[in-house]
């Protein structure tokens, strides 16, 4: 490969870096996921479990292909993430009214979990807020619903 190539493909990628949605969004969400989890080391719940718990805990039980689908995640995913949280007992699976379906809920365990971590994601949300305003942070958070719809669609 000859070195003007080379030079070329570098800086379309340093160029992609900077403009990629994709890229971007990922990069960010997993500094903010790192974030969450450093705060909620605490309660022994990563954040990624904490959210998904806090979904469960909301949706009552909940079916396991519409939290897949709430949550912007494939079936197979949310699968093998909810099985720490079964095995933990902070969750119960059954299946549903047919082998195909499963439901999940949370356990008296799950809700005591919750409970023990919200005050750390607390902390974590007024550090973000704090760090990046009020302002700025509603408008993201529009703007990622906004994003998100449109994306859907496709």
């Amino acid at each position: 490969m000859d070195t003007q190539n080379t030079s070329d493909i570098d800086a379309k990628l340093l160029e992609m870096q900077g403009k990629c949605v994709c890229y971007n969004i990922r990069k960010t969400a997993r500094l903010v996921t790192q974030l969450y989890d450093r705060m909620l080391e605490p309660s022994g719940l990563p954040g990624t479990q904490f959210v998904l718990l806090a979904s469960i805990g909301r949706a009552g039980t909940a079916n396991v292909t519409r939290l897949a689908q709430t949550m912007g995640m494939d079936r197979t995913t949310l699968t093998r993430n909810l099985r720490p949280l079964e095995r933990q007992g902070f969750i119960e699976m059954d299946t549903g009214l047919d082998r195909r379906t499963h439901m999940v809920r949370l356990t008296g365990q799950g809700r005591q979990a919750i409970k023990a971590a919200l005050p750390f994601w607390q902390q974590a949300q007024a550090t973000v807020m704090s760090r990046f305003g009020q302002e700025r942070t509603t408008a993201l958070l529009t703007e990622l619903q906004a994003l998100e719809a449109q994306v859907e669609s496709f």
